[in-house]
């Protein structure tokens, strides 16, 4: 077994170890035993010199992702033996290989005991993202694990990691294809068709974790008026229109989400004139919609990226469903989400009810939603839990 550098924890610090939390904040480290380099491999043990993990070191306030409990030589059986036991969950949740599916996320960092790694599938073409410096160095045997775990398919692998490391890293990497070449993609989820292209959209190309959300929303679309707020590709735009909806806006700030958003409805029935999708700011919008709409979905950008940015993050939040809830329709039904990680599910809610109670309308909880399976949350890291949501009838 290969001889890996040691990190002592203080006197106290091995307690959320124990308790098999994946994350080892700088804060508790007493010292190393050796030189460390960013992305290394390193075991950790108490300071009475007891082993607890092994994980990725990194610079910063998490100062160790951890990838087993076990001490253990993480070669490459080691990744093959977790991928393969990811690609088996996807199985009997019955994404991989369905005929209405072919889009779904394959690994989910700590949810999947790999922090610092995404691994989306986009029938065919998948796509690797690294978030540690640790998994960045490993990106090539991990390709080389999926190419065999997909041997009897022809797949594309591409590496998308440049915008996802850490920036003090100061690795110079590039976005690039590691296997194959196809990088636009027609996908299928839920029986609706998306065009995807992996090189050029937000995260691995499509907001995968909003699938089941989606779905919901057919449940309220049928003879309504819908508001697609920030709709990027027009996902919840396309299952409101399969849904019944009697006329659907999506609204974004971006060119590119707009044309993205007018394709994908396309591709599902044609130029459909019950659909229209303009190019606005969303507050600017928001402030004079009047009661037009009987459905709202709110599903913005991360307002917050950082713990310093939770404050402003929470206020819009405030503002925004505030606006929402004001001028919805009378029985109306707002679905709206925080994707942000530092934005807890109980600060998200408080959010909301700031936003309800300025109103002085009665709105009740119809649905609390969260990411789908394939984006598993272990139950030692609630911090995973990234996507809140919350399904609102307002009177």
């Amino acid at each position: 077994m290969n001889a890996f550098t040691k990190i002592i924890l203080k006197a106290g610090k091995e307690s959320s170890v124990m308790r098999l939390h994946p994350w080892i904040f700088s804060g508790a480290i007493q010292k190393a035993d050796g030189d460390l380099q960013e992305g290394d491999i390193v075991e950790v043990f108490s300071h009475d010199r007891q082993f607890l993990a092994m994980g990725h070191y990194q610079i910063g306030s998490i100062a160790v992702r951890i990838f087993t409990f076990q001490q253990v030589q993480p070669d490459a059986d080691f990744w093959k033996l977790k991928i393969q036991n990811a690609f088996n969950l996807r199985e009997s949740l019955k994404l991989a290989n369905s005929g209405a599916t072919n889009v779904y996320r394959l690994v989910h960092g700590e949810g999947d005991g790999m922090p610092g790694l995404i691994i989306d599938y986009y029938n065919g073409v998948i796509v690797i993202q690294a978030h540690s410096v640790g998994m960045y160095k490993l990106r090539h045997q991990i390709a080389s694990v999926i190419l065999e775990l997909f041997r009897n398919n022809q797949v594309t692998i591409y590496d998308k990691s440049e915008g996802t490391l850490p920036f003090k890293a100061n690795l110079g990497a590039k976005n690039e294809f590691l296997s194959g070449s196809t990088s636009i993609i027609d996908v299928v989820e839920n029986g609706y068709h998306f065009r995807i292209d992996v090189t050029t959209g937000q995260k691995t190309g499509f907001y995968i974790d909003q699938r089941d959300n989606r779905l919901l929303l057919t449940r309220y679309a049928a003879g309504k008026s819908v508001l697609n707020m920030f709709c990027y590709t027009g996902g919840f735009s396309v299952y409101a229109l399969g849904g019944g909806a009697n006329l659907v806006h999506s609204v974004d700030s971006s060119a590119q989400a707009i044309e993205l958003t007018e394709k994908n409805v396309a591709l599902n029935g044609g130029n459909d004139d019950r659909h229209k999708a303009v190019q606005a700011d969303a507050f600017a919008y928001m402030n004079a919609i009047g009661d037009a709409y009987d459905v709202i979905v709110l599903d913005p950008p991360a307002f917050a990226k950082h713990q310093d940015a939770l404050n402003n993050a929470l206020q819009g939040y405030k503002r925004l469903n505030a606006k929402a809830i004001e001028q919805i329709r009378s029985g109306g039904i707002l679905f709206t989400f925080s994707c942000s990680q530092v934005v807890s599910k109980e600060n998200f809610r408080k959010s909301v009810f700031a936003a309800a109670a300025n109103t002085g309308r009665h709105v009740r909880i119809l649905h609390q939603l969260t990411q789908p399976p394939d984006h598993p949350v272990s139950i030692y890291h609630p911090e995973g839990e990234y996507l809140k949501g919350l399904v609102l009838q307002v009177e």
